[in-house]
């Protein structure tokens, strides 16, 4: 079995724009060889979706979820061009991250909008948890962690609810619509409304 190292997948990170993980899975695929690894990817629609990513995104649609009448969501996505903000593939996208907001509840759009304070104190809160083991195992366990948080916390980063495996976060699907649409592709911010309680707004 080919061994992939970390500078393998930096180097097909750099070269492609796309994420460690999904470079870490197209060289096992590929048994290390890089071009084949990045076939792979172009096949996937990824190595051209991450690098639309800093591209502004001003257009879009602002889509609602309402679920028996008790539970709203309302969340503005933003593409490049309103031809792009007009296609089904847009709308049926932006529907499906409402129901997933709807479903979830999560607290932010992405890790960026989480203060420092509350993640030292996250950070703060596991290490005690694990106190009076070796430095390098408490490091690697509150990393873990911390990712964890991230992803009950954080749209971007949740596991997406109609995908079957429950594999794919809400990031994966919209880089999928990137590579696909051509365009960058943003969650603004949403609304969420409960009947009863107080709702989460970002």
């Amino acid at each position: 079995m080919t061994t992939i190292s970390a500078g393998m997948v930096k180097d097909l990170r750099e070269k492609t724009g796309v994420g460690m993980m999904e470079c870490k899975k197209a060289l096992s695929e590929s048994s290390g060889d890089f071009e084949k690894a990045i076939d792979v990817l172009r096949k996937k629609g990824l190595a051209s979706a991450e690098k639309k990513a800093g591209r502004s995104a001003s257009e879009g649609i602002i889509g609602s979820y309402i679920h028996m009448d008790r539970l709203g969501v309302m969340v503005e996505v933003n593409c490049e061009t309103d031809f792009v903000a007009r296609t089904d593939d847009f709308r049926e996208l932006v529907k499906d991250i409402a129901m997933h907001i709807a479903a979830t509840n999560p607290a932010c759009v992405s890790r960026e909008e989480i203060s420092e304070d509350v993640i030292e104190r996250e950070k703060g809160i596991y290490m005690a948890q694990v106190s009076g083991k070796p430095p390098q195992v408490i490091e690697k366990i509150v990393e873990g962690k911390l990712d964890k948080f991230f992803s009950e916390t954080c749209l971007l980063e949740q596991t997406f609810v109609k995908d079957p495996d429950q594999k794919k976060k809400v990031k994966d699907i919209i880089a999928e619509k990137v590579a696909k649409l051509g365009e960058n592709i943003i969650v603004r911010r949403f609304s969420r409304f409960q009947l009863g309680d107080s709702g989460t707004t970002n």
